[in-house]
């Protein structure tokens, strides 16, 4: 059997933040297919990119653009079935993320708040991630 399916790529990157928060690290995603790839994130201010909702927006920032602390790096790569569900709820979060009209540094929600929720816990950000915790404040957030 062919799988006609195209090629799906999910990468979660990171980078330092700047300022009073510079041991902190800002986390998203870029979904790639072929011939297209967008960066999805939370960001503290509403509107700011052409495709946004809320403080979710797509393509922001370049794809892998730091975030004024230094460059960003890319930390893991999901393919195959687990990154068309990864990609399926990224997509989906306009219309799903529980906190797309909610954001505060500290103790969430905020970016690390949305990458956390959309891993569902196939991943667990790390100690950096301050925010990262406040998943477990959705009511219907089954797969932490």
């Amino acid at each position: 059997m062919i799988d006609l399916e195209p090629q799906i790529a999910v990468d979660l990157w990171a980078a330092r933040i700047p300022g009073f928060a510079c041991i902190a690290e800002h986390h998203w995603f870029i979904v790639a297919r072929p011939g297209t790839a967008n960066r999805w994130e939370v960001w503290q201010t509403p509107g700011e990119s052409e495709v946004s909702w809320g403080h979710l927006h797509c393509d922001l920032l370049g794809l892998t653009s730091g975030v004024g602390n230094g460059p960003g790096r890319m930390l893991h790569r999901w393919t195959g079935t687990d990154a068309c569900e990864l990609a399926q709820r990224i997509e989906d979060a306009p219309s799903s993320y529980p906190w797309i009209d909610t954001y505060r540094v500290f103790p969430g929600p905020n970016s690390n708040t949305f990458v956390q929720w959309a891993l569902a816990g196939i991943y667990k950000l790390g100690w950096r991630g301050i925010g990262r915790a406040y998943v477990r404040h959705c009511p219907v957030h089954s797969r932490e």
